[in-house]
């Protein structure tokens, strides 16, 4: 597999990762406090041939996803589940840790963020609560598993709406999602 875009990752072993997985150029961000030379690097590399932000599935890597996010709109953005990243002692998350298949996966279902869903609309608040995605006693759970089937990453209650629109989920493609969780709870 060979990627066009440029792949931002956190560090040096996720690149290694990265590299043995599929065919990609890398840039490092060297941990969440990303210098002013490195976001003027992914600036250019997106104006170039486009960038995927990859990093790991924790606060850090979240913070580095927004922050590169809000100085170069439009990246691409490749998800992981936490539990796809665990090392093997257990003890560490990190896309260093992934098995090969599961990193190109989710390099094969990269987002794009827009503006809003295709509609303009975003997804009710209403109807994430009906979902058991806000508020209920499995919402983390639920909504863990969402960002995994939808490929959109996990996010809190709070993000949730925004993420959705952001990655612009229609509701058809939410609902599908949705019933695949019940059935799997059902099936528990």
């Amino acid at each position: 597999m060979d990627i066009k875009e440029i792949i931002v990752v956190e560090g040096k072993s996720d690149t290694v990762a990265i590299k043995r997985a599929v065919q990609a150029d890398t840039i490092e961000t060297n941990g969440s406090a990303i210098s002013e030379e490195t976001l003027r690097r992914i600036s250019h590399a997106a104006q170039k041939r486009g960038v995927i932000v990859f990093t790991d599935p924790d606060y850090p890597g979240r913070r580095i996803r927004a922050i590169i996010e809000e100085h170069v709109p439009g990246v691409k953005h490749a998800f992981l589940p936490k539990d796809k990243t665990i090392s093997e002692n257990g003890k560490k998350v990190g896309i260093e840790h992934a098995a090969d298949e599961d990193i190109r996966h989710a390099l094969e279902h990269v987002y794009t963020p827009g503006k809003g869903n295709a509609t303009g609309d975003s997804i009710p608040l209403a109807v994430l609560i009906e979902a058991k995605l806000i508020g209920h006693v499995d919402a983390r759970k639920r909504r863990e598993q969402l960002g995994e089937l939808l490929n959109i990453g996990y996010t809190n209650g709070k993000q949730l709406q925004k993420r959705l629109s952001m990655f612009q989920i229609e509701l058809s493609q939410f609902l599908t999602a949705v019933s695949k969780l019940d059935e799997e709870e059902d099936h528990e």
